[in-house]
């Protein structure tokens, strides 16, 4: 993989467990959208969902392994259906790309306990997992996307963990609001600590469109490829309460917590996304409550500004 790759303006696809479950998914305990992946009715489901995203225009599709993570497969006694659950996601993802050889698929490495907030677990947990989810999808990828990250300390176990596995990847950072990463750092502390050289970039990961503009010029100053994955929740702050309550309970949907906002429509995340692509992110992509719809408006502006596809 050529690693200026995101120097030119790409687009990611968008949110694949919201979808899913407007789509008709019907949950298993916690586990959101690996529910998908266990029940094997729902199979093309999944691959239909990727596929939308690629007929949309997206250039990468990401594997659905968000939830196939150890912990939260153990939190839902199926532990023992961690290598079965993430081989068949990143084989779907696999067989979207056969059928589209130009796209590229991304091997989702999410926070590998809870989301939004930071993992205070030992070092050696930490990476153990990381590794352990990562050797499993490598031979489906094409490189590693660390998703939503809340701490420079799980960004470079993250990073250390996967590097025998000789992939490039994209960092995902987390910001919940303001400038500052749920650890408490903020984005500038963090890539100084970073050889940002070896990845392929940054991007904020399931952020608003607000927060991501408040922090844009954080990643214009990294002189690396940056972007985001937006999201379509009202808000994802820890006081929202969402590690506790959906993490810990009984929630058949996220949003029934975040909330969804109702003014974010194809139309108007295309009108971010432009605001921002002209700001410099050449990376564009959504994430919860975002569709093939809202990946469908970006293309469209991507394919009518030809201008972009030149190098940054």
């Amino acid at each position: 993989m050529n690693k200026d790759f995101f120097k030119k303006v790409k687009i990611l696809d968008g949110g694949m467990g919201q979808e899913l479950l407007s789509r008709g998914l019907k949950q298993v305990g916690t586990l959101w959208s690996a529910s998908a992946i266990l029940n094997e009715k729902y199979h093309k489901l999944v691959l239909e969902t990727h596929l939308d995203y690629i007929d949309a225009g997206c250039d990468v599709i990401v594997t659905n392994t968000f939830s196939t993570r150890k912990q939260k497969l153990i939190e839902n006694n199926l532990g023992h259906k961690f290598e079965e659950l993430n081989a068949k996601a990143a084989e779907l993802s696999l067989i979207a790309k056969e059928k589209n050889p130009h796209i590229l698929v991304a091997g989702g490495l999410p926070p590998q306990n809870m989301v939004y907030v930071e993992d205070k677990r030992s070092d050696e947990e930490i990476m153990e997992n990381f590794y352990d989810q990562a050797k499993i999808i490598s031979p489906f990828v094409d490189f590693f996307i660390l998703e939503v990250l809340s701490s420079s300390r799980e960004v470079k176990l993250s990073v250390e963990a996967i590097k025998s596995l000789k992939k490039p990847y994209l960092i995902g950072l987390h910001v919940s609001e303001g400038k500052n990463l749920p650890s408490g750092e903020k984005i500038s502390t963090i890539v100084n600590d970073l050889r940002i050289n070896k990845s392929l970039g940054v991007i904020l990961s399931c952020v608003s469109p607000e927060n991501y503009s408040l922090n844009s010029q954080k990643l214009k100053d990294l002189d690396c490829p940056y972007g985001f994955k937006l999201n379509g929740f009202d808000f994802t702050n820890p006081a929202s309460g969402y590690s506790n309550t959906y993490e810990k309970g009984n929630v058949n949907n996220p949003n029934e917590i975040l909330g969804k906002r109702k003014d974010l429509d194809p139309q108007k995340f295309s009108e971010f996304t432009k605001k921002f692509n002209q700001l410099g992110a050449t990376i564009l992509g959504g994430c919860c409550e975002t569709s093939p719809a809202h990946i469908k408006e970006i293309a469209k502006f991507r394919d009518q500004n030809l201008n972009l596809n030149k190098p940054m």
